[in-house]
């Protein structure tokens, strides 16, 4: 339009000054703003178009051309509607994408917080199910009867600290122990009886036997003429000798089937370890004894005539499974509740089949032993609330662990 007018080639429609009270408002609202064009619609809907310009005030010719053109039908306002609506469906779709970036933005970071979170999750509920799972199967396996069965807790392996899994565990090891010791303490009890029920029916028959036998050689003794006296008291000798070599395994045994009262009372071991030495030296001289005793004193709780036979009976077995250039190391201490005392020679050692027979009475491997004193210091020790044990040598033979209660 612009062109066409500027080229002559449409034909205006002329507002004069002298005519302006007669203007169209439009044409007023032009003329009064100054611009020097306009671009303005008119009809009901804006489908006719104006172009409005000012005339130059020439002799008189001040005023406004007005261009007009149909559209063809095309309504400005309902183009501009639908441009109007078109630039705000637009703006509507980017704050939409907008938002719709800054919940995925969210989303994902949300995603990377709860992945990274879950990772350190993963590791806590694996250090925790792990030990956890150790100690359901330990039990189960304790209960079908591995009785051996123990776990390695964190603070001993150097996994970490000690915490309420560690404790269970802990717990467990030791409950595991106390039962093992029970059961080995009942085994042997029981074993135990059964040579105590034999020793007392072997020990009433042979002392039934013995005595008749004494008085009978004595009788014949006395009324036996005197020729060859001495045969004949070189023959009552030797019986005599061996009558009371069996009353001596008579009393032993007896010893070993009686039940002694038992009156715990609170000991000093160093005390008494140190009293059973200084009587032992006397008997072997020959042998070096090194103390290594507990500066904190232990005192234990049992019956001393107990405890002072089970040290008479490990440290001459020690004594004399060393020999006359041999030692014994003694060392006592506490832990964990209970008092032990560890008894160590340079003899010989043991093998394994003997040691699997130890404790076991009327096993003996001593040319005058008779057998029953490890077997009766076991009883005493199990009486005392403690135990014997083999354990391995620090000086190149046996050594045993006496436990008793703290």
């Amino acid at each position: 339009m612009k062109q066409d007018a500027l080229a002559s080639r449409s034909q205006p429609q002329t507002y004069g000054v002298a005519s302006q009270a007669e203007w169209p408002e439009s044409v007023r609202s032009f003329w009064e703003s100054g611009e020097p064009e306009r671009f303005g619609v008119s009809g009901d809907s804006g489908e006719r178009v104006h172009y409005m310009r000012r005339l130059p005030d020439n002799e008189g010719q001040a005023g406004v051309e007005v261009f007009s053109r149909e559209l063809g039908g095309v309504s400005m306002e309902q183009l501009s509607t639908q441009v109007r609506e078109t630039r705000r469906l637009v703006d509507a779709m980017d704050a939409q994408d907008l938002r719709r970036g800054f919940t995925l933005t969210l989303l994902v970071l949300l995603g990377a917080a709860w992945v990274i979170s879950l990772i350190p999750l993963l590791v806590i509920a694996h250090r925790v199910s792990r030990p956890i799972e150790g100690l359901t199967a330990a039990l189960t396996d304790f209960a079908g009867g591995n009785w051996s069965k123990r776990l390695e807790t964190a603070a001993k392996s150097g996994a970490g600290p000690r915490d309420e899994v560690g404790r269970a565990i802990d717990a467990f090891n030791h409950m595991a122990d106390q039962l093992q010791d029970s059961r080995e303490r009942l085994v042997h009890l029981t074993r135990m009886a059964t040579w105590q029920s034999l020793a007392r029916k072997t020990a009433h028959e042979l002392k039934n036997s013995l005595t008749p036998i004494r008085l009978t050689v004595e009788e014949m003794h006395a009324r036996h003429p005197a020729a060859e006296p001495a045969f004949m008291d070189q023959a009552v000798q030797i019986v005599v000798s061996e009558i009371e070599s069996l009353e001596r395994r008579v009393r032993a045994f007896s010893e070993f089937a009686s039940e002694p009262v038992v009156y715990p009372e609170d000991l000093d071991i160093n005390s008494a370890v140190n009293e059973r030495i200084a009587l032992l030296r006397r008997v072997h001289p020959e042998v070096t004894y090194r103390l290594q005793l507990d500066p904190a004193a232990p005192r234990a709780h049992a019956p001393l005539d107990l405890v002072n036979g089970i040290l008479t009976n490990l440290l001459q077995n020690a004594a004399e499974a060393a020999g006359a250039v041999g030692s014994v190391f003694v060392q006592t201490r506490g832990e964990r509740g209970r008092v032990l005392i560890d008894v160590h020679d340079s003899g010989p050692g043991l093998s394994d089949d003997v040691s699997a027979t130890l404790f076991e009475p009327t096993i003996t491997f001593k040319k005058d032993g008779m057998g029953l004193g490890l077997s009766i210091a076991k009883k005493n020790a199990l009486l005392s609330g403690g135990d014997i044990t083999l354990i391995p040598g620090e000086l190149g033979g046996a050594a045993f662990r006496v436990s008793l209660p703290a």
